[in-house]
């Protein structure tokens, strides 16, 4: 799985470039997240600019290292297509996660 990594002051951006998060990529995604988390990083921005698709693997995969980090951190999601922000919606993860319409936006609001 391919993704970019960008540190600003405590804040970790992913950029994910995969088109799909689905069942062939979550064990990737979800161990790429984990490796962040176990680093010491407890605020993490989520890109999914490049997202097409994301299934419900994918989004249990996020769940799942949301129940790692806890209430000592704080996963966001930025940058969703309309077809994945559906699937936030339709299974109610944008009432889980703050969703940012961009990075810039997470940046200014989480620094």
């Amino acid at each position: 799985m391919q993704v970019e990594e960008k540190k600003i002051g405590k804040l970790v951006i992913l950029t994910f470039l995969e088109r799909r998060i689905d069942a062939i990529l979550v064990s990737d995604f979800k161990a790429k997240l984990s490796e962040v988390i176990e680093n010491g990083n407890n605020l993490i921005a989520l890109d999914f600019s490049e997202v097409e698709f994301i299934d419900s693997s994918g989004l249990g995969a996020i769940v799942s290292c949301y129940k790692i980090i806890g209430k000592s951190g704080l996963i966001v999601i930025c940058n969703l297509k309309d077809v994945v922000f559906n699937m936030f919606q339709l299974t109610r993860m944008d009432r889980v996660f703050k969703v940012y319409t961009s990075n810039e936006e997470a940046i200014n609001e989480l620094s």
